[in-house]
């Protein structure tokens, strides 16, 4: 840890801010280039207390910047991890205001339930695949705080891992039945197809983003517990979107689920 408390207090009361009134700031790795890992999750945690604060639940997981594609696109080389609130979710189908973000982007993603707890060191693609209850379809709307989204994996990490909104539906799916990482995947924009991608696009296989999920939490002496939900990754690289847009994922064998932005 390079910042102090109050440091970190600061940095993160302005993050969130940028969040809730939707607009955006300079990546803080400019004011602090030497903070490290330990602080940026640790302002990250900061966002996630003050949320719980408020009344918020935190609902679900997430890895981001899993692909090789979104790594490339976003000059990277490591996955990230962030937390889903509960005004976050967004109905099957339902309307996402572009009001209320900076500048939205769409990731198709597989979404993982969990039964049974997963604990690290050591969890790897098989523990995950034990303890999944179902996989499904979701698409996960991404918001940068930073300016232009351009930003390090620090101020990534720090800024909730860009996390904003995200929709799940389709068919529920036992792991059972599907290779995941064969699983193809179309993203469709007002009706067109926009981006094509397969389950192997995330790390190789997407439990293995689980599994490095369960890892990173091993080391902060946190599990997973039973029922957790979890986005893997984008498959594909991002989408822009803005208002009148209307984004479909279907996923090989698990149906379709769709969101609408005004």
């Amino acid at each position: 840890m390079k910042l102090d408390a109050q440091t970190i207090a600061t940095l993160a009361e302005r993050l969130e801010n940028c969040e809730l009134q939707a607009h955006d700031t300079t990546k803080i790795t400019d004011e602090y280039p030497d903070m490290d890992w330990d602080d940026a999750y640790a302002i990250q945690n900061e966002i996630k207390r003050r949320k719980v604060a408020r009344g918020c639940k935190i609902i679900g997981l997430k890895a981001g910047l899993t692909s090789h594609a979104k790594m490339k696109q976003m000059g990277v080389s490591t996955p990230v991890f962030g937390f889903m609130a509960d005004y976050y979710a967004v109905p099957d189908g339902g309307e996402c205001k572009v009001s209320e973000l900076i500048h939205p982007k769409v990731e198709p993603e597989i979404a993982f339930v969990t039964k049974a707890e997963l604990r690290g060191p050591g969890c790897h693609i098989g523990s995950v695949l034990a303890a999944t209850d179902f996989v499904m379809p979701g698409i996960e709307v991404i918001d940068s705080r930073y300016r232009d989204f351009k930003f390090d994996l620090k101020s990534v990490v720090a800024d909730n891992t860009s996390a904003a909104r995200f929709v799940l539906g389709g068919q529920p799916m036992q792991v059972a039945g599907v290779d995941l990482r064969t699983v193809g995947i179309v993203m469709e924009k007002n009706g067109q197809a926009v981006a094509f991608g397969a389950g192997a696009a995330v790390l190789g296989h997407p439990a293995a983003a689980i599994a490095m999920l369960v890892n990173h939490l091993a080391e902060r002496g946190e599990s997973l517990p039973a029922g957790s939900l979890i986005l893997s990754g984008g498959i594909t690289e991002a989408v822009s979107v803005q208002a009148g847009d209307n984004i479909t994922l279907r996923v090989q064998g698990m149906g379709s689920t769709s969101i609408r932005f005004v």
